[in-house]
């Protein structure tokens, strides 16, 4: 399953000042992804890493998911 400092990595995030609020969205992202079906095993840091920068781009996006980041979510649902 995802972690924080995979997460990071993957979005380029160094240093510990915003890792309370990645780690809420990062737990906001797995919920999301548990609650549609997906397997925890199958919440990799990528699908995880692109559903926090949706979230994190400070409201950039209004909050939304990405078309990616939910496709990708069915996907790991239905297992393919």
């Amino acid at each position: 399953m995802a972690t924080l400092a995979n997460v990071k990595k993957a979005l380029g995030i160094t240093g510990t000042y915003q890792d309370d609020t990645l780690q809420q969205y990062l737990d906001e992202i797995i919920a999301f992804l548990k609650d549609a079906g997906v397997a925890e095993a199958d919440i990799t840091d990528g699908v995880a890493a692109r559903g926090v920068s949706d979230l994190w781009n400070y409201g950039a996006a209004g909050g939304k998911l990405s078309e990616y980041f939910l496709q990708r979510a069915v996907q790991l649902a239905l297992g393919k």
